[in-house]
């Protein structure tokens, strides 16, 4: 049987290998909702009335928090990211089918799109704000092309 170290998710001093991306959001149930519709599951063992939390791939998780609980123990003020400009994210999928399918469904769980497709040949991305603000880049980048591009 397969254990966290063999996969990769801890390292040999057994710290885990993964980025936790936590959120503020108004509404932690619309937004679990809306991420699921991006395609990310939901992982039971840090979910929580206050917190869900989102899984994108064995690595990357997304933590969905009440404001009040982003809230505790912070002196700074959290950011409206309808207003200000935060961190962005980049979530790479395989085909451009996949980034206009995701986009599609995103959209539809009441996302909006701030820009359009962005075309570099070897790469395309589309960006999808959440229900909060929050920007996610949706790329799809040929490595081949990329490589055949830039000689590398």
């Amino acid at each position: 049987m397969d254990t966290l170290r063999d996969k990769g998710n801890i390292n040999n001093s057994g710290t885990m290998k993964q980025i936790f991306i936590n959120l503020p959001v108004k509404d932690v149930d619309a937004s679990m909702n809306f991420y699921k519709q991006l395609g990310f599951t939901v992982n039971p063992l840090f979910t929580f009335d206050n917190q869900k939390c989102m899984v994108w791939t064995d690595h990357i998780y997304v933590m969905l928090q009440t404001l009040e609980m982003s809230k505790t123990g912070e002196k700074k003020n959290i950011a409206d990211p309808k207003k200000n400009r935060i961190a962005t994210f980049t979530l790479p999928v395989e085909s451009l089918d996949k980034v206009n399918e995701i986009m599609e469904k995103g959209l539809k769980a009441g996302g909006t799109e701030p820009t359009k497709l962005m075309d570099e040949g070897f790469m395309q991305i589309r960006n999808i704000e959440d229900l909060d603000g929050h920007n996610w880049g949706i790329i799809f980048l040929d490595i081949e092309k990329f490589k055949t591009m830039t000689g590398k």
